[in-house]
């Protein structure tokens, strides 16, 4: 499973830079025109890399994957190999609501699958490791959602504020948690 997703997530940011499209013309002005179309790679790439980062310290403590596990790896998976997509239209039409509001989507549906992913193999992990019973109690990924809640709608209205919470998202996610951490460095 480890070993599919790796690939998925490679393929995923492959495609994304292979969407960057540089300017004709080799002049410094030219590239302020793709300045949109690169901050949306650049928050993509940190929302894949982070989801890697976790996602690999997850089944590296993982004993045993059940075929619910592999299912919901999967759907996490549908959805993060949307990204970019989205990432290309929101570097299109940066300030654009329904682009804003399709981004905010696909990354609240990547944290929810991720949350019920995780639940899924925390929920084995307690049985293989009781000092980390508590580690289905994610608090950030709980915030996290509930921000994109508020997010994503907000595009319609505000798509730069939205931008700003998905960045502040992406930003807290940079910090791992240290009971996965922990268990990884013990496994």
């Amino acid at each position: 499973m480890e070993a599919f997703s790796d690939g998925v997530l490679a393929i995923v940011i492959t495609i994304m830079v292979l969407k960057l499209n540089l300017p004709e013309q080799a002049q410094w002005h030219n590239l302020y025109c793709i300045i949109p179309t690169l901050m949306a790679y650049i928050l993509s790439y940190i929302y894949v890399g982070i989801y890697w980062a976790n996602h690999h310290h997850l089944i590296g403590v993982t004993k045993t994957i059940s075929g619910s596990t592999l299912w919901k790896n999967l759907h996490w998976l549908f959805w993060i190999t949307l990204i970019p997509a989205v990432t290309e239209w929101v570097g299109i039409h940066p300030f654009a609501s329904i682009p804003t509001l399709l981004y905010g989507i696909v990354l609240f549906m990547c944290s929810v699958t991720y949350h019920f992913l995780q639940r899924d193999i925390t929920a084995c992990l307690s049985h293989d490791y009781s000092e980390f019973s508590g580690l289905d109690r994610d608090l950030k990924g709980k915030i996290s959602i509930i921000a994109y809640l508020v997010a994503v709608p907000g595009s319609l209205f505000f798509p730069i504020i939205s931008y700003f919470i998905y960045t502040a998202i992406a930003l807290t996610w940079f910090i791992p948690d240290t009971r996965l951490e922990k268990l990884f460095r013990a496994s």
